[in-house]
């Protein structure tokens, strides 16, 4: 997948509806969220962000993309997010993307950090 197409499919899954959430995240995985129970896997992870507000826009920044073998993207980002009711989100994130077949990925592992907020 190229680089432009990767982060579109980023956005993707900040700004879609549920129904695209479902398809883009793959059954087998794992995600560390700021929000309680923090650490969701499977079905559990797949129900949980399609079940929060989508937001309306989201502008990442310091993107880092690494394929460290056929198959499979790695990436790394800041990401601000925006909802119409000026709702803000900021954190620091990662995915992985495994591919299934020709043009077919699934998000296998996604974890957000918001920015610390202890001196250090």
């Amino acid at each position: 997948m190229e680089d432009q197409r990767v982060w579109a499919f980023e956005e993707g899954l900040w700004t879609g509806y549920a129904d695209h959430y479902r398809a883009a995240i793959d059954d087998a995985c794992v995600m560390v969220l700021p929000t309680i129970p923090y650490v969701l896997s499977g079905a559990e992870a797949i129900e949980a962000v399609a079940e929060t507000p989508r937001w309306s826009r989201v502008s990442f920044a310091d993107g880092r993309i690494m394929r460290p073998q056929e198959g499979l993207i790695v990436i790394a980002y800041s990401a601000t997010a925006e909802a119409d009711d000026g709702r803000a989100y900021h954190a620091y994130c990662t995915s992985t993307y495994r591919r299934l077949a020709h043009e077919e990925w699934r998000v296998v592992q996604h974890q957000q950090t918001p920015p610390l907020t202890a001196g250090g």
